[in-house]
């Protein structure tokens, strides 16, 4: 197959059927009549606005605070709720648009779908926003200056004055830290998103694409016509640092992960978890290959496993002589339970909701977690250890320690329960506490084995004091809604403040709303790491783009 072939097919995902029959029986004409309603906010975000309604609601329960949808055939607004049910009840009016997010919406698939035509509208009518705010704001600039020569009897516009003021705040809110851009939902990929959005600010890795070692101009596969997940990588690494603040779609991307793990190729949504250790397999098996190397993960110098991999350390003991097996198994991630013995409820008040009262929420915490993760269990009857020592079966108790710590650690949150019994899944929305600084010696084998042993022994031989047990938290995964249906979304710290990833949509949050989310995974990096990123990671103004990569290329 040829490299033009492979870039038409994964350049765009095809879009759904009814976006699909909408394109052919209506083309752009839909897009193009909406463009006039596409309004910049003031945290720069692009609404949708009629003119002849201040206040868009529902038209059929005439609700605000929902989100509501513009439907393209119609011109109708309306809940989530309704949309559906217009959508059933009206045939043809599959395809509607969020007022707030200027994503389109299909009824029929009940997800965000996506259309390069519609994002081009959007975006020509920002640009033409930023060219009308910009003329606006050095007239204001001229006419200001020739007043102060004129008499000062003269009064100045205030409501202009008063935008000049928002047009100041705005632009001021636009100088980001480098690399923070939305990305485009390209339908039900907000679990892609959500892990891209950590990846892409994880120090180590940060600094591996931005410093070039891998040189898509020079790579193999490329130069053979095929494609490359790494340089796609690297090609998102290169638009997110561009100082382009514009959301970024990852088209390219998508499909080439999904040739490397074809069993998720589809526009169903995938958990976000599944999708980290995919990507990072793929990183693993792509770069092996190019290297001509055939190492397993244990010894494997790969930049997935260099950033990411732990190792982990099983001692089972034979409860009869004492005597212990131990075994080391690689690791890129912890999975930790919530751990129901360090839960306590918490009470919150229903403030605004007609119901009076407060919901009493389970609470459990990061230290609960690991300290069950860590603690000695003793194995079934089905799970005997063959002790070297007794030479038979014996009942036995299993303890996991950290022998190894990585750069980066990704803890992950297991929230979804699986009975086999019943056959039935649910969500545990347990709310979990979890620190900003995370100290990890307490969970060392070092630290486990001396604990066992009374502090009986003075060394410990192995590597785990190679790299320094002291974290800060960088990203965290949100999951909200229903296990069927739900959605991701990445809270990002990044110079100590902290940003939502919601898809295209980025805004500044503060960390009480962090740390009330429900996180599923929490990423932290050493702290010599994190702060040494913050201190050489620069503050760009949204005109920057070439001259911004290159400052920071050297970063972290």
């Amino acid at each position: 197959m040829d490299l033009c072939s492979v870039k038409a097919r994964c350049s765009v995902p095809k879009p759904c059927n009814h976006l699909a029959d909408y394109k052919l029986k209506y083309g752009r004409t839909g897009y193009d009549s909406l463009r006039n309603n596409f309004v910049t906010g003031s945290n720069g975000n692009t609404i949708v606005c009629m003119p002849d309604k201040k206040i868009l609601t529902c038209f059929f329960c005439n609700g605000y605070h929902e989100r509501l949808y513009l439907c393209l055939i119609c011109s109708s607004v309306s809940c989530l709720d309704h949309t559906l049910l217009h959508t059933q009840s009206d045939c043809g009016h599959d395809i509607a648009v969020d007022v707030k997010r200027s994503e389109l919406y299909c009824g029929r698939c009940r997800d965000q779908v996506y259309d390069p035509d519609f994002d081009s509208a959007v975006i020509s009518k920002y640009k033409k926003d930023l060219i009308v705010h910009r003329n606006a704001f050095e007239s204001i600039g001229e006419r200001s200056s020739k007043r102060r020569r004129l008499s000062s009897a003269i009064d100045l516009d205030l409501k202009k004055w008063k935008e000049l003021s928002c047009m100041r705040d705005q632009r001021a809110k636009s100088c980001y830290p480098m690399g923070l851009r939305g990305l485009n939902n390209l339908g039900n990929t907000c679990f892609m998103n959500s892990v891209l959005q950590a990846l892409l600010h994880a120090p180590p890795l940060r600094n591996y694409f931005l410093s070039d070692k891998h040189n898509r101009g020079a790579c193999q596969k490329r130069s053979l016509d095929r494609s490359c997940l790494l340089c796609d990588i690297d090609i998102i690494f290169s638009a997110m640092f561009s100082g382009d603040r514009g959301p970024y779609s990852p088209a390219q991307f998508l499909c080439s992960w999904w040739q490397h793990s074809a069993n998720l190729a589809s526009y169903e949504q995938q958990d976000a978890h599944e999708f980290f250790i995919s990507l990072l397999d793929g990183i693993h098996e792509t770069e092996n290959k190019l290297r001509d190397m055939n190492k397993g993960a244990g010894d494997c110098s790969c930049i997935a496993h260099r950033v990411f991999s732990g190792l982990l350390r099983s001692d089972v003991t034979c409860l009869t002589c004492g005597f212990t097996s131990t075994t080391y198994d690689p690791f890129m991630d912890i999975s930790l339970h919530l751990d129901p013995s360090h839960c306590f409820s918490t009470e919150t008040t229903n403030k605004g909701s007609k119901l009076n009262g407060s919901t009493s929420i389970s609470t459990s915490t990061l230290v609960g977690c690991l300290d069950l993760f860590t603690k000695p269990e003793k194995l079934g009857s089905d799970q005997k250890l063959h002790c070297q020592n007794c030479q038979e079966r014996q009942d036995s108790s299993k303890q996991l320690s950290i022998g190894r710590l990585p750069l980066a650690l990704c803890l992950q949150v297991k929230r979804f329960e699986h009975s086999l019994v019943r056959k039935t899944s649910r969500k545990i929305d347990w709310h979990l506490q979890f620190p900003f600084s995370l100290d990890m010696s307490p969970y060392l084998s070092s630290s486990i084995i001396r604990k066992r042993l009374g502090n009986r022994i003075l060394s410990f031989e192995g590597d785990e004091c190679d790299i320094s047990a002291e974290y800060e938290i960088f990203a965290v995964v949100t999951h909200s809604g229903m296990l069927e249906s739900g959605h991701y979304v990445t809270y990002l710290r990044l110079r100590n403040q902290w940003y939502r990833c919601d898809d295209a949509w980025i805004t500044e949050v503060d960390e009480a709303t962090v740390r009330a989310s429900q996180c599923y995974m929490i990423f932290y990096v050493q702290k010599m790491l994190y702060h040494k990123a913050n201190d050489e990671i620069g503050c760009a103004p949204t005109s920057s783009r070439r001259d911004s990569l290159m400052s920071v290329v050297g970063c972290c």
